[in-house]
């Protein structure tokens, strides 16, 4: 079992390059041949999905419960 402090490092690392790939993915889509308006439901979709990585990494690595280290 990860310690605390290794969770928390290891989820921001984790966490930090999932939202880097996303966001990238979105603006490449959006700034090609799809145009802004082409790349909006994916924006959307993909705000909607970090939104939801960043709560489960403060979820699991931050929030403190009961029986933790």
């Amino acid at each position: 079992m990860l310690g605390r402090t290794t969770r928390i490092i290891v989820g921001f690392v984790g966490t930090g390059l999932l939202f880097a790939f996303i966001l990238g993915l979105a603006q490449s889509i959006s700034s090609g041949f799809a145009g802004f308006w082409g790349g909006l439901p994916f924006w959307i979709i993909s705000i909607i999905v970090l939104a939801m990585a960043a709560y489960d990494y403060w979820d699991e690595c931050i929030r403190k419960k009961n029986g933790d280290d």
